[in-house]
């Protein structure tokens, strides 16, 4: 995809998130599992209990809800939670958090760890690669925040591996989720953007691929309980101990 139709492609998304940042949280909570999900995923990272001392980044955090995920997994952690899109961050802003947690507006293959007062220990990305024009330039930013011996979850749908799952996704998509999404919103077309952008994204073994290409081992997938089975999975990866020197910051 040449650069400006990638640049097109991010400003689309990030226009209709901004649109129905109001009605999100309404929405995503009707999703049976979503928020547990996001815990389990939270858990994932593998991190000591509380994270004291840890930098977590939240990639991709919306309105909060894996934010909200990671501050009650790691009570101890600081939690930055970045977003592109203004509308849906506000939306975060809003609501009570502890001083440990703030927000940042940036996407997420433009940020440093300048940004964020240096190098992270750990990354979440939850709905957020999918969304990314270039999958493999936000991986590697992604590498590049994380202090060596840093861990990467994504938090993510991928049905491509699977009939079933394709099936299953379509059937809930078509008879529950863009009508709920035009019934609440008025409009449909995140919901069918969602859709389409979950058949059209990696299988879970090639997203695997791209996550060692990133230059990440100790590579998994874990499944999600419930009907999301076989749809949503955590995918972890882990920076190697010898990557890199920390950049900056403590």
């Amino acid at each position: 995809m040449r650069g400006s139709d990638t640049a097109a492609v991010a400003v689309s998304v990030t226009d209709a998130f901004d649109h129905h940042a109001a009605s999100y949280d309404r929405l995503v909570g009707a999703n049976p599992g979503y928020h547990r999900h996001l815990r389990i995923s939270a858990r994932r990272l593998g991190l000591p209990s509380g994270g004291s001392g840890l930098r977590v980044l939240d990639l991709g955090c919306g309105t909060g809800a894996s934010t909200a995920a990671l501050a009650r997994v790691l009570p101890r952690a600081e939690i930055i939670g970045v977003d592109a899109s203004a509308g849906m961050l506000a939306a975060a802003r809003a609501k009570r958090w502890p001083a440990r947690v703030r927000f940042v507006h940036a996407r997420a293959e433009e940020l440093s760890a300048a940004d964020i007062d240096g190098p992270a220990d750990a990354v979440l990305a939850a709905y957020l690669l999918r969304n990314c024009p270039e999958p493999d330039t936000a991986l590697a930013a992604m590498r590049a925040l994380l202090r060596p011996g840093g861990r990467i979850v994504l938090h993510e749908y991928s049905v491509a591996d699977s009939a079933a799952a394709r099936a299953v996704w379509s059937l809930v998509c078509w008879s529950i989720i863009i009508p709920l999404g035009r019934a609440v919103t008025g409009r449909a077309d995140l919901y069918r953007y969602l859709w389409r952008s979950v058949l059209d994204f990696d299988g879970a073994a090639a997203l695997r691929a791209r996550l060692r290409a990133a230059g990440l081992d100790s590579v998994r997938t874990a499944p999600m309980p419930g009907w999301q089975h076989g749809i949503v999975h955590t995918f972890t990866g882990r920076v190697p101990d010898a990557a890199a020197a920390p950049r900056g910051g403590a």
